[in-house]
């Protein structure tokens, strides 16, 4: 996400090297490659307007101090703007409330409403600690109703039943009742996707706010949506009186203006973002960590919190301890290192929160080590026995030929596998040989936050 502003940006940026002062005449030009790279990227007219009033005013006249050049100096403005732009930091849902306590998803056809209900789901059971029970009224979208049940399944949610031929306001009355009758927590609902133009469809998402009286009423949009957006958020603001909004695909090749313009746009606040599509993809939204990432300044934050709740850290300082005692690192070892990352979206999720200075120097890591290659990698080691995973060195050329058959891959693919273990292998001796791996581990330990190593 924002790729493209974060590369129109950076440009317009370098072009005020040299100024000891920012003036209206040297930031000018800037200025104007700053709202050509917002209006490219989708972002509303008046927002881009107001973004560039707010920082000219405040931009013009500022002092560079030693520290910082007067591209950073105008960075540090820009990337206070863009927060300031986006709103406050999200703490989640507002659950104060009698139970059940509903909350309605409505949004255009296609935003991903269905997808994020079941990440909702699993956020409000696994943070919040909620008895969740999910319905969809989708009765016009095929297996929109069956796609719901097997969400709910998966991430541990009750599913209140419902057929594609009745009408979605009693299909919602009985899932109500079902709530109340078996003390759920929450009562998440999913609407139809619906064009804003489409006034029946519209009265029916209003109906159903006046008849269950939603606590949060979540307006769920796509990031690459653009300029459409904007005015279908108008529009569902008005028909239901939105609460909060839930971006989407945020991990796609999008332009970002969304984002951008949705807070300025409804007034609600942005609570979540969707960054993936497995059920634990969901953040809550951070416009402080957003800005940063649309200036190439990477989200190193949010990728230390993502480490810290999705890497084993028994298993981490285990095989540290294991290395540092001079024991070989084996492709067991290495499988559980690729699993950790694959549970991390891959290497690609991983460099996206990178500072843009260390991600371009990473690029080929991230070709690399895609997640289709990281699953033909573990299908590689699982092929293997238990015996031959500890001892790759007894993997001869038989061995090597019944390891690819069973993994469904080609030879060379077992040759590279093995050539990137031993030299995963020699480094890791190294390091354990100069004690440079405990000495990492105690420097990092100290920074991360709750004392998290490597």
């Amino acid at each position: 996400m924002f790729d493209q502003l974060t590369e129109r940006l950076g440009t317009a940026l370098r072009t005020l090297s040299g100024r000891g002062r920012l003036s209206e005449d040297n930031i000018a030009d800037t200025l104007r490659q700053v709202r050509l790279a917002l209006l490219e990227a989708d972002v509303a007219l008046p927002v881009v307007k107001n973004f560039i009033d707010a920082v000219k005013a405040r931009a013009v006249g500022t002092e560079v101090i030693k520290s910082l050049t007067p591209g950073q100096a105008f960075i540090k403005v820009v990337h206070e703007e863009l927060t300031s732009l986006m709103g406050e930091a999200s703490t989640g849902l507002n659950l104060r409330a009698q139970r059940p306590v509903v909350i309605m998803l409505a949004g255009l056809q296609g935003a991903g409403k269905t997808t994020t209900a079941g990440k909702l789901a699993r956020w409000l059971i696994d943070k919040e600690r909620k008895k969740v029970l999910m319905v969809s009224t989708d009765v016009y979208r095929p297996a929109a109703i069956l796609q719901l049940q097997t969400l709910a399944a998966q991430v541990g949610a009750g599913f209140a039943p419902a057929e594609a031929s009745e009408a979605p306001l009693a299909i919602a009355k009985r899932a109500l009742s079902q709530a109340m009758l078996q003390a759920y927590d929450v009562l998440l609902l999913d609407t139809a996707g619906r064009l804003h133009v489409d006034a029946d469809m519209m009265a029916e998402a209003a109906q159903l706010e006046a008849e269950l009286h939603p606590h949060e009423r979540l307006f769920v949009v796509d990031s690459m949506a653009g300029q459409d957006a904007i005015n279908a958020a108008k529009a569902f603001n008005e028909a239901l009186s939105l609460t909060g909004v839930i971006l989407t695909k945020a991990d796609g090749d999008a332009r970002g203006g969304a984002a951008l313009s949705v807070r300025q746009v409804t007034g609600k606040p942005i609570l979540f973002v969707g960054t993936g599509e497995k059920t634990d993809a969901l953040e809550l939204f951070q416009p402080e960590r957003i800005a940063s990432r649309i200036l190439g300044m990477g989200d190193v934050l949010s990728l230390v919190e993502q480490v810290q709740e999705q890497v084993d850290q028994e298993k981490a300082q285990k095989l540290a301890k294991k290395i540092s005692s001079g024991k070989n690192f084996d492709l067991a070892d290495l499988r559980d290192q690729l699993a950790q990352l694959q549970r991390m979206g891959g290497m690609a999720a991983v460099l996206d929160k990178l500072p843009a200075q260390l991600q371009a120097n990473a690029a080929k890591a991230a070709g690399a080590v895609n997640p289709q290659a990281i699953k033909r990698q573990i299908g590689i080691i699982d092929s293997m026995t238990p015996r031959e995973r500890r001892r790759p060195d007894m993997i001869d050329g038989s061995r090597k030929r019944r390891i690819a058959t069973g993994a469904g891959v080609q030879l060379p693919e077992v040759n590279r596998l093995l050539k990137q273990y031993d030299q995963m292998q020699k480094t890791m001796k190294r390091m354990a040989k100069g004690g440079m791996l405990k000495n990492m581990m105690r420097g990092m330990a100290g920074r991360m936050p709750g004392g998290f190593g490597p």
